[in-house]
């Protein structure tokens, strides 16, 4: 039994390698340098009236303890109405929420953004409920809408 477990773990591990569906990180990548996409981030989160709680600047933070860091900047924003009722529906979404999304830049010079697909909560946080999975629907629209717009010219 237990090898047979092993083997359908190892199965689905190597089975899930190449596959994007159902990936619980989304990537967008910027057509802009680190500080721009930052700066167009943060402006769209307020254009759409959403509460821009803190940037958080991991290599300024890296800097400070005498470490190197490629730029990597968290955005944490949210809607705390829609956040309201999600913790309603399982308060462990607290976890997860506000919303971020990691912008990094890498050694080439590729900026992305990164934020966790909102499909994952409703297996995350076992959430079946209709109106809280619209909710999770609209949050998936909302981050990949704001990557996106944030990463254009």
């Amino acid at each position: 039994m237990k090898k047979l477990f092993l083997f359908t773990l190892l199965a689905f591990t190597l089975l899930g390698c190449d596959s994007k569906k159902g990936t619980f990180l989304e990537t967008v990548v910027s057509q802009n340098d680190h500080k721009t996409s930052v700066n167009k981030l943060q402006t769209l989160i307020k254009e759409q009236s959403l509460t821009l709680f803190e940037t958080i600047d991991h290599k300024a933070n890296a800097h400070a303890v005498q470490m190197n860091l490629k730029p990597e900047t968290l955005v944490v924003f949210g809607n705390p109405k829609m956040g309201t009722v999600l913790m309603n529906c399982n308060p462990s979404m607290g976890l997860d929420l506000p919303l971020r999304i990691l912008v990094t830049t890498s050694y080439e010079g590729i900026t992305t953004f990164t934020y966790t697909n909102p499909e994952y909560w409703s297996l995350k946080h076992n959430i079946k409920d209709q109106n809280c999975l619209s909710i999770i629907n609209k949050a998936k629209m909302a981050l990949s809408n704001l990557a996106t717009k944030a990463g254009e010219k």
